[in-house]
């Protein structure tokens, strides 16, 4: 599989808004457990940001509060200038496509095209524009091809690659991927990163798979405790044992962050 390589640098300018903006946002779940304590983050448009941090950190619930299944407990979300707010929630759904750690969560039709074609239908989207959506968003994960098969006949990988295009049927300002490196074999692991390489919109990637956060992540931020207890450039974030071991961060036997040569933006 070929995937184009995009061009993509974090937009700077002053009058184009972040993609995510978090200031603030603290949340407790109705039994009393606290599991936010006052986040900050900013991820400017076209950014590959992984979201790093032992289990229970609050990542989980960090990701639900961006397309609005969580309401803050105090402080604010927005997503590309829009507040994350209950009249604002179906565009805001619209912008923030998750793709989930399993894919079966996801897909569901009885057919690949669809799958993809189920968002854009519920909103509204009809005849050769469907088409076309469903189309472009299959062919930028590589599985054009597969576009009349049922999705339990695909392999993981594909299934997961389906999965993304479900998202990107939709046309979203963010991409947050739940773990998307997990039980993949090392070809689709490979085919996923050259897609997500290509993909011209922010990468919010929650992960415990470093070197895949180090190969596809400039930026990394480490949540633990509730709170961001590190934010910076990927590599330098791993070469630091003592910041690792603080948070429950460990490296693959053998595998050395000061030998790699980081790929391009």
């Amino acid at each position: 599989m070929t995937v184009a390589e995009t061009p993509r640098t974090p937009a700077t300018e002053p009058d184009v808004p972040p993609s995510l903006q978090v200031s603030g946002l603290a949340y407790a779940y109705p039994d009393g457990h606290q599991a936010l304590f006052g986040v900050d983050l900013t991820v400017a448009r076209g950014e590959r940001v992984a979201l790093l941090g032992p289990n229970g950190a609050g990542k989980t619930t960090l990701v639900l509060h961006l397309n609005g299944i969580l309401d803050a407990g105090a402080g604010t979300v927005t997503v590309a200038g829009l507040p994350v707010a209950k009249r604002n929630l179906p565009e805001i759904r619209r912008r923030v496509g998750i793709v989930f750690q399993d894919p079966d969560d996801q897909l569901f039709m009885p057919t690949v095209r669809e799958d993809v074609a189920f968002g854009p239908a519920a909103a509204g989207l009809r005849g050769a524009e469907l088409e076309e959506r469903v189309r472009t968003a299959l062919e930028r994960v590589g599985m054009a091809d597969f576009a009349d098969r049922p999705p339990h006949h695909l392999s993981f990988g594909q299934r997961r690659r389906v999965a993304v295009a479900t998202v990107l049927a939709m046309e979203p300002e963010i991409l947050v991927l739940d773990e998307p490196s997990s039980n993949l074999d090392p070809a689709s692991r490979r085919e996923l990163a050259d897609i997500l390489r290509s993909l011209d919109v922010t990468v919010l990637m929650v992960t415990h798979d470093l070197p895949y956060a180090l190969e596809l992540c400039p930026r990394s931020v480490v949540l633990s405790g509730g709170v961001i207890t590190a934010d910076g450039s990927t590599q330098e974030l791993l070469c630091d044992e003592e910041l690792m071991r603080a948070h429950r961060l460990e490296l693959p036997f053998g595998f050395d962050p000061r030998s790699v040569t980081v790929p391009p933006r």
